[in-house]
């Protein structure tokens, strides 16, 4: 053990003295010691038979007459006597009667005996000091980690007695305190957790062999390194609101005081820190403060807060199943504090029927996320609303989800009536695009030729055309044999095809120059025979 001890200088005991002038007396036989209070016997030398007449004297600076075995010569006091004739009998010993004693023995000669008594006294009153932190109503010290810590030990005793200090941690063995085993004051600059224990003072007399010892118990506290940590959770169901305050890590535990904020109203005082509160002491965004107190500090203490909420839930409205298929709800809590309890209920006639996983239904839950996943949906039995409730002591939130289930679709169906119109509808406006511009169409077959000798333009005619051109040719040659001389026009359409197809811009204008002056004959010639008599 690390322990900075200060060892006062030796001292000259005063009883070391006294023997050391009996040890030198002449012819000193015995030294006595006795104890304050107590009886001793002065034995008057080692002879045994018959002895003379005993006398016995007190050596101060002149010998002083105690007692006698001649009877007519009473004792100094009556405290003395005689004991088998011989020896010093003195009861009520008292420091003063400390000194040398000499018997007289007269017989046949006279002998001189002398005896050194010493009286030793206590010891008593031990008294120890601790610098304490501070005392226990118990009576127990206690004193802050880290701090430095003084100990001293004093006794009423003569000669002064020897001190010893021995230290026992608790569940071990007492064993002596460093090295210094006989010193009556030490300190230790900073006292740790393992110097908790019991610490003792042992005060003894070198002269009688007495001691006495006194055991003190200190006790080495130290508050937590952390702050404490608040927290609100369900209990009872969702009656009542448990609110938890920790501040661990110190020694020992710490006191606990929960309030309402702002205002301070006091909700319970504990040294566990936990407080029940109902519903009616409850309210969304309340705030809840704990203050945890030590007895070696902080004075101001450590506080942390905690405020409740109702929840809140987030959900999709609407979900779509096809019949035979899988389908997720999902619902989501914010907001919520303490944490809320989530359930799903369906039936619209029975809300408060709670919905349990099984082979149908799979619920999962993920922190304040949960999921109902709804396998081989059935139009009968899961078409319908679904309702997501969240809650804890402070409030209760609900969120209606409906669900249709549907018949699944003929995809292949689908998409293949969607390709046959497109394509009819392609072939429609080719259609009518070749019946009804034929020049573009020959415009475009021209562009994929990519001739340079000019613009040729190929006709095509659908079948009703050339069954039309085969009955335009037939009636011409009709009006041909009628009218063999009108044959200049008919070379003249021929010439303006002919220009046409070889490209020649030039003979096709004249050609069709000449088709409308042949036109506005042949009108003419018409209206001459409408005139004629028929």
């Amino acid at each position: 053990m690390a322990a900075d001890c200060r060892v006062p200088e030796p001292r000259i005991f005063l009883c070391l003295g006294a023997l050391l002038a009996c040890w030198v007396a002449a012819e000193m036989e015995v030294v006595i010691i006795g104890e304050v209070h107590e009886n001793v016997t002065l034995p008057c030398g080692n002879i045994s038979g018959s002895r003379g007449l005993v006398s016995w004297y007190r050596n101060d600076s002149e010998p002083v007459f105690l007692l006698s075995s001649n009877s007519s010569l009473p004792p100094a006091e009556p405290r003395f006597s005689l004991v088998n004739a011989t020896s010093l009998h003195i009861e009520g010993l008292s420091l003063q009667e400390q000194g040398n004693y000499t018997c007289q023995e007269v017989l046949n000669e006279t002998r001189w005996f002398r005896v050194c008594l010493q009286v030793a006294s206590g010891p008593y009153q031990i008294e120890v000091n601790i610098s304490a932190t501070g005392k226990l109503p118990n009576g127990t010290l206690y004193v802050a980690k880290g701090t430095q810590v003084d100990f001293s030990c004093s006794s009423s005793s003569y000669p002064p007695p020897t001190v010893e200090w021995w230290f026992q941690a608790l569940d071990s063995r007492r064993e002596p305190f460093g090295n210094n085993v006989t010193t009556s004051f030490f300190a230790l600059l900073q006292i740790s957790q393992n110097l908790q224990g019991n610490y003792t003072c042992l005060a003894k007399n070198v002269l009688s062999g007495r001691h006495r010892e006194v055991t003190t118990e200190l006790l080495v506290y130290y508050p937590p390194p952390s702050a404490p940590q608040c927290r609100a959770e369900m209990s009872l169901g969702l009656v009542m609101l448990q609110l938890t305050c920790r501040w661990d890590g110190g020694y020992p535990d710490p006191n606990f005081l929960w309030t309402e904020e702002p205002g301070g109203v006091i909700v319970g005082k504990s040294n566990l820190g936990v407080e029940m509160l109902n519903q009616s002491q409850l309210s969304d965004g309340k705030k809840f403060k704990c203050v945890g107190s030590h007895i070696v500090g902080p004075e101001s203490g450590a506080s942390c807060v905690v405020q409740i909420g109702s929840p809140s839930l987030i959900s999709n409205p609407m979900k779509t199943c096809f019949v035979g298929g899988n389908v997720t709800l999902t619902c989501q809590v914010s907001d919520a504090y303490p944490p809320a309890k989530i359930l799903w209920l369906r039936n619209l006639t029975q809300p408060e029927v709670v919905i349990q996983p099984n082979g149908h239904y799979l619920i999962s839950q993920h922190g304040q996320n949960s999921t109902l996943t709804i396998r081989n949906c059935s139009q009968h039995l899961d078409n319908g609303y679904y309702v997501c409730r969240a809650e804890n002591p402070v409030g209760v939130r609900e969120v209606d989800i409906w669900l249709i289930v549907r018949e699944p679709l003929n995809i292949g169906g689908i998409v293949g009536t969607i390709v046959s119109l497109l394509l009819l509808g392609l072939a429609i406006i080719s259609g009518l695009l070749l019946y009804y511009s034929p020049v573009f169409c020959c415009k475009v077959g021209n562009t994929f030729r990519g001739r340079d000798t000019g613009d040729v333009m190929v006709l095509v005619d659908s079948e009703e055309e050339e069954e039309e051109d085969a009955a335009e040719e037939e009636e011409e040659e009709e009006d041909e044999r009628e009218e063999l001389p009108k044959e200049s026009p008919k070379h003249g359409h021929i010439h303006q095809v002919t220009a046409l197809v070889n490209g020649n811009i030039e003979q096709m204008g004249n050609g069709l120059q000449a088709l409308q002056d042949d036109s506005s004959e042949l009108q003419s010639d018409i209206v001459q025979e409408e005139d004629g008599p028929v």
